[in-house]
Parts: C-alpha cells; sequence; structure tokens
C-alpha cells in the first residue's frame, strides 16, 4: 500500500481574509495589518478572484500619501491583477517548487475556477517538515 500525496487542500488556509476592489485602500491596509496577513485576494461582487492586494502594494499607498499628505484610492488602483495561482489538487512537492521559481509568499487556491483557500511557504514547509520527523 502507497502512503496518499498530500496536496495544497490538504493544508491551505480556508478561513481567509478577502477585500473588495472599491475599498478605500487605508481600510484594506488596516484590515491587513490587524490580521497580520502579508496580503488578500480580492473578490468581485459574484466572488470571482479579480486580484491581489500585498503589503508590498501598500507600502506604494504609503509612499503616496507621505508625499501628498493624505491617503487616497481604492483597492483596484494598487492591486496586482494578474494573480498567479495553484490547484486545490496540487501535490504538496509541486507547490514548493512554485514557492521556490516566485517570490510569493503565499498563492490563492482555486477549485474548478472558485477561490476555495491560501496557501503560504510556511503552510507548504511545515506540512513538508512533518514527513521527515
Amino acid at each position: 500500500m502507497t502512503d496518499a500525496i498530500a496536496t495544497v487542500a490538504d493544508h491551505m488556509q480556508t478561513e481567509l481574509v478577502t477585500l473588495g476592489a472599491g475599498m478605500e485602500i487605508i481600510h484594506a491596509i488596516t484590515l491587513l495589518l490587524d490580521t497580520g496577513v502579508s496580503g488578500a485576494c480580492v473578490l468581485d461582487d459574484e466572488g470571482q478572484l479579480v486580484g491581489f492586494l500585498s503589503k508590498r502594494d501598500g507600502l506604494k499607498a504609503a509612499l503616496n500619501a507621505a508625499y501628498y499628505k493624505e491617503w487616497g484610492g481604492t483597492v483596484a488602483d494598487l492591486m496586482s491583477r494578474e494573480v498567479e495561482t495553484l490547484d486545490a489538487g496540487l501535490d504538496l512537492v509541486s507547490a514548493a517548487e512554485r514557492f521556490v521559481a516566485s517570490s510569493y509568499r503565499r498563492f490563492p487556491v482555486l477549485e474548478d475556477g472558485r477561490l476555495v483557500g491560501q496557501i503560504s511557504r510556511t503552510d507548504v514547509l511545515r506540512a513538508l517538515s512533518r514527513q521527515w520527523r
């Protein structure tokens, strides 16, 4: 008998912080800071993934605010629109390879085209390290 291969779905986070594209950027940044996540998926009114906002994007807004002495704009103004995702059924070794090949700290996870979770570098590393204990 062989062991089942662990997948992204087995180790992803399902309690997600999500944002709306029309949300004021200062509120979105505050939400990221208060929840301690490095980024959040941006969903449209139908729940479809339309972007991703990271703390790095928030730094861009903060710099702009420092120059102009006010926060302005919405999540849509600063979010990344081309979002790399992982499939929920992807095995963890392949997920680790995707992380190593990218600068992203987390990936949204899709199943049948719908957002079902997020997985971080930490989630994958923790899951893989359990195999060696």
